[in-house]
């Protein structure tokens, strides 16, 4: 049984930071595609950013790039979300997800990932 723990949520003003960690257990954590996914209340849950098996530069909803980093660590079983310049509009609960198998860049859908945590509530304030 694979299990996803996240960390880190908090309340900052904007223009803050914020690091969500996400510890994963129970699989091979490096053949499994990682990403993390928000909530706003009364919305749908939204794609934020993805990272492939070995890392790399990752991929993102366009109003986080540039402001949001996705990194991973696969001798810690461990995905991060650094998030910097942080906007009310990103306040959210945050969800790690998991999936085994082929992926993309375009691989930004609730439904295929197979594996999720239960979410950590970041709150901006302006």
């Amino acid at each position: 049984q694979v299990q996803l723990v996240e960390s880190g949520g908090g309340a900052v003003q904007a223009g803050g930071s914020l690091r969500l960690s996400c510890a994963t257990s129970g699989r091979t954590f490096s053949n499994s595609a990682m990403a993390w996914f928000r909530q706003a209340p009364g919305k749908e849950r939204e794609f934020v950013a993805g990272i492939g098996w070995g890392g790399g530069s990752g991929y993102y909803k366009d109003s986080v790039k540039g402001r949001f980093t996705i990194s991973r660590d696969n001798a810690k079983n461990t995905v991060y979300l650094q998030m910097d310049s942080l906007k009310p509009e990103d306040t959210a609960v945050y969800y790690c997800a998991a999936r085994y198998g082929w992926y993309s860049s375009s691989t930004r859908n609730s439904y295929e990932f197979d594996y999720w945590g239960q979410g950590t509530q970041v709150t901006v304030s302006s």
